[in-house]
């Protein structure tokens, strides 16, 4: 048997899994119920020391080209699950041979689509799931990534600053290339949208999709969201010789999107000047706070959080004072953001995730202080949310009720996932 996993503390642990057993029959003691999406393959989730792995099994070569798959979009910052291993090479005590099995991190506080319809805890849920799919397929194409699945069952999705961030788990059908054909983006496009159309048919038949939702309408929006952002990142722009300001307002709107700029260049043709910019990476907030603090939150997070900063930037230091940016940062962190998520009681601790308790405080604290006409404290807006809004929030990193997903529990193990 082989074990290919990638450096950490996981690979102790994993040793203790029944590997030669088939993962359908794996015993229920080592296993724990979380929602899923629908997926071809047995996909079951082990808790082992704390963390949770989600455990696919498929054919040796299909699990050698994926784990390297989302380990190379990992590595260029698309939002992917954590590849830790594969085990290859399984037999069963008799000798009979066993398919290999994919090791992903499961990815705390997400979840798929149908438990967030199942629990429809947003009443604008459908274009925040169609923006942050949209968006992780912008991202894909961008650095030549052909999904060739692309579905709302193939991805997981995170809060983020009241919005929704997209992880793709299933990368079996992907290819990577170093630039991809505008046939090619067309083609991953025509598949989202029939696989959309059916799983949002499929909602509506299991009686989860609001009555104003047209599935098929729906579906074909996707197009038109990847469309507006993809010509925003990369269609050239036309422009004056004496409008040079336009440059620093492309570049602007291209950082409140979340998108930093890695060159640009000025053509000039028949007398027109076109800008051109070459988006280089996603996540300009979240990199920018990551660097200030030490804080790995999502792109909208991160943005939220930064405006709080400069908030308490201006209100902390003194006009004409020469203080860098980090030691500010540092403070906020001590006396703002550490408060709050400290002042969470442990039972409530797994309700969200930090960053998102931290926003929700920011917009409770608004809200508190449009009611009051005055702005109240954080201090009185934290006591407040912990008391009121968070005790009545679900637990998004708890153990969910799989029945929730359609596709059974862990009692049915007939069915293929």
């Amino acid at each position: 048997m082989r074990m290919q996993f990638t450096a950490g503390p996981d690979p102790t642990d994993l040793l203790t899994l029944p590997w030669s057993t088939a993962l359908e029959d794996w015993p229920r003691e080592k296993l724990v119920s979380l929602p899923r999406g629908i997926s071809r393959h047995v996909v079951r989730f082990a808790r082992i020391g704390g963390l949770v792995y989600a455990i696919k099994e498929i054919s040796a070569d299909l699990a050698d080209r994926e784990f390297e798959l989302l380990r190379t979009l990992a590595r260029t910052g698309i939002p992917v699950v954590e590849a830790v291993g594969v085990v290859a090479g399984r037999t069963t005590p008799d000798g009979e041979p066993l398919d290999a099995a994919l090791v992903t991190k499961h990815l705390r506080f997400s979840l798929p689509y149908r438990a967030l319809f199942s629990r429809r805890l947003d009443p604008n849920l459908e274009p925040k799931l169609l923006d942050a799919l949209a968006e992780l397929l912008v991202r894909l194409h961008l650095i030549g990534f052909a999904w060739g699945d692309c579905s709302l069952s193939n991805t997981l999705f995170r809060r983020d600053a009241g919005a929704l961030a997209a992880y793709l788990v299933d990368a079996e059908t992907g290819e990577m290339r170093d630039q991809l054909s505008k046939g090619q983006r067309m083609n991953d496009l025509d598949i989202a949208e029939t696989n959309l159309a059916g799983e949002l048919l499929d909602l509506q038949m299991s009686g989860l999709l609001p009555e104003s939702v047209d599935p098929l309408e729906t579906a074909v929006s996707v197009l038109d969201r990847y469309d507006s952002l993809w010509r925003e990142l990369t269609e050239p722009q036309p422009m004056h010789t004496d409008e040079w300001w336009q440059i620093e307002r492309k570049m602007r709107r291209l950082n409140n999107l979340g998108y930093d700029v890695g060159q640009i260049q000025i053509n000039e043709d028949n007398g027109e000047m076109v800008l051109e910019t070459q988006v280089v990476e996603a996540g300009h907030h979240r990199r920018k706070l990551l660097e200030l603090t030490g804080l790995d939150v999502q792109e909208n997070q991160a943005r939220r959080i930064l405006n709080d900063l400069e908030a308490y930037r201006t209100q902390a230091v003194m006009p004409e004072t020469d203080v860098d940016e980090f030691t500010v940062a540092r403070h906020w962190l001590t006396d703002v953001f550490e408060p709050v998520i400290e002042a969470v009681p442990a039972e409530l601790s797994e309700r969200l995730e930090p960053a998102e308790i931290f926003h929700e405080v920011l917009e409770h604290r608004w809200f508190l202080s449009e009611a009051a006409g005055h702005e109240v404290s954080m201090d009185f807006a934290t006591k407040s949310y912990i008391e009121s809004v968070l005790p009545f929030r679900p637990e998004e990193a708890a153990l969910l009720d799989p029945t929730l997903m359609g596709v059974g529990s862990l009692d049915d193990d007939s069915i293929e996932e």
